[in-house]
């Protein structure tokens, strides 16, 4: 038999990589040469050689990781040999290690539809709190803003003052809300971004998508082949009801508060208050249940694409309910970024692309909790 070479072309980036590996015969040196142009065949022809190609995809895997303790307060001590990452159940040989250290590029997806109208005056001044505790010098974002329709407000920049007075300039629009349009848009214009940089996408939004034209499972696939983060503020509709223009007042109420003057009309569909009401059974445990099922319909928490976009990117959700609290929710994804471990592994295949499970362990610390992205999706060779 002849010699044997392996050439192998491997590139460092986030998204998975196509390399070829030309095997012959038996020297087991390592080459990454540049690229021939000249077909297999001829070349096979010109050296005289038998030879054979097989396809194989050799990428770099980064996975975000944040460990936390028992209280639930983040770890920051811990080194390379603390963690074990397996790949579909395959353990990896970790091959780079850092804390909180990457620049960040974000795309900011604010919702500008008509029902978030109200909070408005609380989302405005939220620029100066996305540049000082998130970005910081070395990051860039682009802001979005998206009702029927997704705009690009502002393009990739490193200017805190231009980011900060496009969030500072937000209006709404029309009533709908192309969330999965708009988280689809903002993974396109990170894509370009340096593989170098940890790529975001943070919503302040409501968890409600009225059906455009992106579906979930297309924009979700699209955030983990391109190694994007999803961080969700959650918009409160109930919020932007108590902060909105005041409605014209109610008609004075004929009984007291609580009490009902005359029977329902005949038909009418009775809550459980008044079943209670008019059977002089008082028992209030009903009502209770019929308002927390009302509450988790209303905010959408039975069907949550916020939720799903962050738990599947290996972000983070938070609702927020007041000022205080998106700014509070802004300070927790600044806290969690700078506690962040970034691990990375090169993965060699043969099969076609396909969805991968992550698991992260944490090492001799049973009692330290790690979250990652569950998975991440690979192209076909």
């Amino acid at each position: 038999m002849g010699n044997m070479v392996i050439r192998v072309k491997k590139k460092l980036v986030a998204r998975p990589l196509l390399g070829v590996i030309v095997l012959t015969a038996a020297c087991t040196c390592l080459q990454i040469p540049f690229w021939p142009t000249a077909a297999p065949g001829a070349q096979n022809a010109q050296s005289g050689q038998d030879k054979s190609s097989i396809r194989v995809n050799v990428e770099q895997v980064n996975t975000p990781v944040v460990v936390r303790d028992a209280n639930g307060e983040y770890v920051l001590n811990l080194s390379l040999k603390s963690f074990r990452v397996f790949d579909n159940g395959v353990k990896q040989e970790l091959e780079s290690f850092e804390v909180g250290g990457a620049p960040i590029s974000a795309a900011i997806v604010i919702e500008t539809s008509s029902r978030i109208q109200g909070l408005l005056p609380l989302i405005r001044p939220t620029g100066i709190l996305f540049t000082n505790t998130i970005l910081g010098e070395p990051g860039e974002a682009a802001v979005f803003g998206y009702n029927d329709n997704v705009d690009l407000l502002l393009d990739f920049t490193k200017d805190h003052d231009a980011i900060e007075k496009t969030i500072s300039r937000i209006q709404t629009s029309t009533s709908g809300a192309c969330l999965y349009d708009a988280l689809s848009q903002a993974a396109n214009v990170l894509r370009n971004r340096p593989a170098s940089r940890r790529k975001l996408v943070i919503t302040l939004a409501e968890s409600t998508d009225t059906g455009c034209e992106v579906k979930r499972g297309q924009v979700l696939r699209q955030l983990q082949l391109d190694n994007i983060t999803v961080y969700s503020i959650g918009l409160s509709l109930v919020a932007a009801e108590w902060h909105g223009p005041e409605k014209q007042a109610a008609a004075p109420m004929a009984t007291v508060q609580g009490t009902f003057s005359l029977p329902p009309f005949p038909g009418s569909a009775l809550t459980p208050l008044e079943v209670q009401q008019y059977s002089g059974n008082m028992n209030l445990m009903p009502f209770a249940n019929w308002t927390l099922w009302g509450l988790k319909y209303a905010t959408g928490t039975a069907h949550d694409p916020l939720k799903m976009a962050a738990a599947m990117t290996g972000g983070l959700y938070q609702t927020s309910f007041d000022g205080n609290s998106v700014e509070v929710a802004i300070d927790q994804i600044a806290a969690e970024l700078s506690a962040q471990y970034t691990l990375s592994y090169n993965l060699a295949r043969t099969v076609a692309g396909g969805y991968h499970k992550i698991k992260v362990e944490v090492v001799d610390h049973p009692e330290l909790k790690a979250r990652s992205r569950p998975g991440y999706y690979v192209g076909p060779l």
